[in-house]
């Protein structure tokens, strides 16, 4: 009987796995996952990712009855050692797209094509090949429109989900290896008892997730998404993000009962939503640099800010801006954020506060669950406009407005900022306009229970605009 190790990575799950699924018609199946943190370079997993990874492989390690090979350091000699140790005939994975990880890749493959050992990978996390979706003439896409419609629907649909894993297919004899604890991914207790109370990780919960939403959720998708306080996303990306479900198993789950529980609009729209992280990886694949440099180069000669004052009240959720603040509150006490407030609050931090958007790239890196480095870089770039198909700079999310716009009862704010919850809703959105009599008897006192507006909204736009006129000069 052939031995297949199978290398797991970001493909937590037994259903639709092309890798396990074509090793387990070859032979026994040996899956193997290494902790390798010092290929990822400046990009090491962040305390939250590495809560959402333990969590996640305690799942999965249950699911196979502890018969994945766990290990940590360097992947490739890893492999080649167990290939040797279990004489192996052949090592199957799931690509991975980030710069390293292609790489990474291509060292793996010279060095079996070496032992003369048979190698395939498999494309376990994008409806479509990255490689095959380029336009006409072979260059990549740099809008998301014809992207879509061209790139993405006049190819042949994704490919079906494929069947679940047998496990009886996995290797028989007795394994040495690490256990999850053993791998010590768990270091910050505060933040992890406070993920624990709001997330669930693994295969079966992914599933779940995605039935409610179907049921319960996806009527009120097309609009309901952009408010924060009534729950009408997905809440799957981390799931995506860690291979516990697979974007074919959503894409065909919507398609096939969507239409039941929504109407086409809420349905396309969903899916749409899917297609654009496709865009993110397709751009980080022909741009390998974007986590580091901007798409569009003339923002090389912007001028930031570097005011650690700034940047630490961002970070904190103490701007003085209730939107903001709440925001960010909800990063750092649940490892994700609402996909509006994404936009809002790196909106402020690059436009009203002319911070790096690599310094707001970096702090989402360390504290969300669903960290991933191509959806990251490729919104942190389009909001501030040096990416590609971005927000035209000139775009600059009021935080007042959206609050009362989108969290019109101010249910979003209070839940993450208690200290204002006595506050009226006539002020809720802006606390300094509050009279002191009123302040008192919310319990506020400002720049002390709660802080007082960091920058001006006026004056840090009408400077935003003076800096990105200039660059348009200066390129011209």
């Amino acid at each position: 009987m052939e031995i297949v190790i199978v290398w797991m990575r970001q493909d937590l799950r037994l259903s639709d796995n092309p890798a396990l699924h074509a090793a387990a018609a070859r032979g026994e199946v040996l899956p193997v996952y290494v902790f390798d943190q010092d290929v990822a370079g400046d990009f090491l997993i962040g305390d939250s990712s590495k809560w959402w990874l333990h969590q996640s492989l305690l799942s999965i390690q249950k699911e196979c009855h502890n018969t994945i090979v766990l290990s940590q350091g360097d992947s490739i000699k890893t492999l080649l050692k167990l290939v040797r140790k279990y004489k192996a005939t052949a090592v199957y994975w799931n690509k991975c797209y980030e710069p390293w990880s292609i790489k990474q890749e291509k060292n793996l493959e010279k060095e079996l094509v070496e032992l003369g050992i048979d190698h395939q990978s498999f494309n376990a996390s994008l409806l479509w090949d990255v490689e095959k979706v380029v336009k006409s003439d072979g260059t990549p896409y740099k809008v998301f429109t014809p992207f879509y419609k061209r790139g993405c629907l006049q190819q042949e649909p994704p490919r079906k989900p494929l069947p679940e894993f047998d496990i009886r297919k996995l290797f028989s004899k007795k394994i040495e290896s690490l256990s999850v604890v053993d791998l010590k991914l768990l270091s910050n207790h505060d933040l992890e008892k406070s993920l624990d109370e709001v997330w669930e990780p693994g295969e079966h919960k992914a599933h779940a997730i995605l039935k409610s939403f179907i049921k319960n959720r996806l009527f009120d998708y097309q609009e309901g998404r952009d408010f924060p306080d009534r729950k009408s996303v997905s809440s799957l990306s981390p799931y995506l993000h860690f291979g516990e479900i697979s974007p074919h198993e959503i894409w065909y789950a919507v398609l096939k009962s969507g239409h039941e529980y929504a109407s086409k609009n809420n349905v396309s729209c969903f899916l749409k939503e899917l297609v654009w992280r496709e865009f993110a990886y397709n751009v980080l694949y022909h741009n390998p640099t974007m986590p580091q440099k901007n798409l569009d180069r003339k923002f090389d000669v912007l001028e930031w800010s570097y005011d650690k004052k700034n940047l630490h009240a961002w970070q904190q959720g103490e701007t003085g801006y209730p939107v903001i603040d709440a925001a960010m509150k909800e990063l750092l006490l649940t490892g994700s954020m609402h996909n509006r407030m994404r936009m809002v609050v790196a909106s402020f931090l690059v436009k009203n506060l002319m911070i790096d958007w690599r310094k707001g790239q970096e702090w989402f890196w360390k504290y969300l669950v669903d960290a991933d480095l191509a959806s990251n870089s490729f919104n942190w770039q389009w909001v501030a406009g040096c990416g590609y198909d971005a927000s035209p700079y000139f775009r600059i999310f009021n935080p007042i407005l959206q609050g009362k716009k989108f969290d019109p009862q101010g249910r979003y704010i209070q839940k993450f900022l208690p200290e204002l919850a006595l506050l009226p809703k006539k002020y809720i959105y802006t606390p300094w306009l509050a009279p002191e009599e009123v302040l008192l008897a919310a319990k506020i006192k400002l720049g002390k229970t709660y802080p007082l507006p960091v920058v001006d909204l006026g004056d840090s736009r009408d400077r935003v605009l003076t800096e990105f006129k200039k660059l348009k000069k200066k390129v011209s």
